[in-house]
């Protein structure tokens, strides 16, 4: 389930993630979730209220959550958002047209929207613009000698805050003839909030202020010394004896900032969400409700999901944001990651494939690739969690006989409470992962739901992978020499401490070998390159290491940790559960 696979992100990925995306299910009539239990709207904000928690922890300090919603379940979503980010966190909320047709309610309407909901982690989050739209470029016609786009907009300044009165510094001459235009020596007084003029127009010289066409005294857009340093910026036009000046307005660099009503057509879910994938897999319904790719990036967009980011999903669907962060990487030649976390059936059918065929070309149609030569280099791990039912699935009650004798001679109300509270802890003990199970770490295994049915398999469990996870290790480096019984593993963990996992077969790599093998890995307190030690098994590793009295006394410690315990107490720990 997800909540657990967020726990076991939080050291490996704690305040490190830019841009939550989320896309919950929506608890409508529609597509109702099965509950166990008949409070269907408090069991849903639970479910939503322990997973938001865990996931704010991964956000970095100017990370943004964008969770999107309908209006069945939108309030209690902002409530939950604001118990756990704070109420002046939340930073806007946009309505996404996603199905212009709309879909009939029983109150007689036709619902074509949803909600989008920006969140940000702290004030150091800054909601980006979008990208300009080919209809936006388009009022800009012209471009300078150096590419820069521009349009002329007129130089006097209309609507509010334009009159002389607002700003008086901006009302100031222009003198024009023969197709140039100057401002005049003159200087700004500061009490009457006028300007002297010192240098009087010549004969041919036309003078212009800023009079709009019902004699309102309003102002220039800019100062007057923008003006002397780059008169190539502005011209004029005379007709029918009125001169008009305008100057070249150029486009903000970065964009436009989003609106709060997303209604273009690439937002339909319909056709760019369920129609986009049918290009993939030819089938038209692989998927229930997939979001419009382009709703999604553009939501990764305004959340600062920059070359570098990384994007969690931990409702990952059909993996539409994976599939935007790829798209966003190609067009800037990112480096954007991702994560994704789901248990749905139609992850080895849809989510998987999905990320596969986009890697491998950007365009498809019915099912086949249109666009080779746009394929990227591209990896992807993939980690399968213990479910609740495999845990289930490897308890083993034990009782012996003479504890089978005593439980009788008790009577039904010890019975009852030992059932309850001690049997499950008591006689399942050795029957989970114990101290036992790590004397031969690459040979663990258990039995794993293979159906929904109940069946089962055994299967091996990856223990390195699951401790790098566990204390949060930033691997550099895995050297696996499983025919020699052992495994090192070097990275940092979240302090910053340079580490190495030392993994052994406790009965193919002895307290000697062990020794030869740490003396070969430089492992010991006097000249080892790690601050961080961690092995499995008995050991008679030096952790302290004192220099004679000539080489100055020094005394060197070695941190040496025993993995069991550190694994063991990571693994069952239960803070914040």
């Amino acid at each position: 389930d997800n909540f657990q696979a967020l726990n076991l992100l939080q050291e490996r990925y704690r305040e490190q993630v830019k841009c939550i995306y989320i896309d919950p299910p929506y608890n409508t009539d529609a597509g109702p979730i099965s509950y166990k239990n008949g409070y269907r709207s408090s069991s849903w904000a639970a479910l939503m209220d322990g997973r938001i928690k865990q996931g704010r922890k991964l956000l970095r300090t100017d990370g943004v959550l964008v969770a999107t919603i309908d209006d069945y379940q939108n309030k209690e979503l902002n409530f939950i958002i604001e118990e756990n980010f704070g109420k002046g966190n939340v930073v806007g909320t946009v309505v996404i047209r996603m199905n212009p047709s709309g879909r009939p309610l029983p109150q007689g309407f036709a619902q074509s929207h949803e909600y989008a909901i920006f969140v940000r982690r702290s004030s150091q989050s800054v909601i980006k613009s979008l990208p300009r739209s080919e209809k936006q470029n388009e009022r800009y016609k012209y471009r300078d000698e150096d590419g820069k786009m521009y349009m002329w907009e007129l130089f006097r300044k209309r609507g509010s805050n334009s009159e002389r009165k607002d700003r008086p510094s901006l009302y100031y001459p222009i003198y024009i003839a023969d197709e140039e235009m100057r401002v005049p020596a003159m200087e700004y007084d500061e009490e009457q909030k006028t300007w002297v003029i010192q240098d009087q127009p010549r004969k041919n010289e036309i003078v212009v202020y800023p009079i709009d066409d019902s004699g309102v005294h309003r102002t220039w857009r800019g100062r007057p010394d923008a003006l002397r340093i780059k008169p190539s910026n502005y011209r004029y036009k005379i007709e029918n004896g009125v001169v008009t000046i305008y100057y070249k307005f150029r486009p903000d660099s970065e964009g436009v900032l989003p609106l709060t009503n997303w209604i273009d057509a690439k937002y339909s879910a319909t056709e760019h969400g369920t129609g986009y994938l049918k290009k993939f897999f030819s089938e038209y319904n692989v998927f229930s409700y997939p979001k419009s790719i382009y709703a999604v990036e553009d939501c990764l967009r305004v959340s600062g999901a920059d070359e570098n980011a990384f994007v969690l999903d931990y409702f990952a669907g059909s993996g539409t944001t994976a599939h935007a962060v790829i798209n966003l990487n190609r067009e800037d030649n990112g480096r954007r990651k991702y994560i994704l976390v789901e248990q749905g059936e139609y992850f080895d059918t849809v989510l998987k494939p999905r990320i596969q065929k986009v890697v491998y070309s950007a365009d498809w149609k019915n099912g086949k690739a249109t666009a080779h030569e746009t394929g990227i280099s591209h990896a992807f791990k993939v980690l399968k969690i213990e479910s609740y039912e495999d845990a289930l699935n490897n308890l083993q009650l034990k009782r012996d006989d003479a504890q089978q004798t005593l439980f009788d001679t008790l009577p039904q109300e010890t019975k009852d409470d030992y059932l309850l509270r001690y049997m499950l802890e008591i006689e399942s003990r050795g029957s989970l992962l114990s101290v036992t199970h790590f004397n031969k770490p690459f040979d663990c295994r258990l039995k794993v739901a293979v159906d929904s049915a109940g069946a089962y398999e055994e299967r091996t469990i990856d223990l390195v992978e699951t401790f790098n996870y566990l204390i949060g290790l930033r691997v550099k480096h895995i050297d696996m020499h499983l025919n020699k019984g052992f495994v090192t593993v070097a990275g940092w963990l979240p302090s910053g401490e340079k580490t190495l996992v030392l993994w052994r077969d406790v009965e193919r790599v002895d307290y000697d070998q062990l020794n030869r093998l740490c003396d070969k890995l430089a492992i010991n307190p006097a000249d080892s390159e790690f601050e961080v030690v961690y092995i499995n098994g008995d050991h008679n590793i030096p952790a302290v290491f004192t220099s004679s009295e000539a080489e100055g006394g020094i005394t060197k410690t070695l941190k040496i940790r025993q993995i069991e315990a550190e694994f063991l107490n990571r693994m069952f720990a239960v803070d914040d559960v």
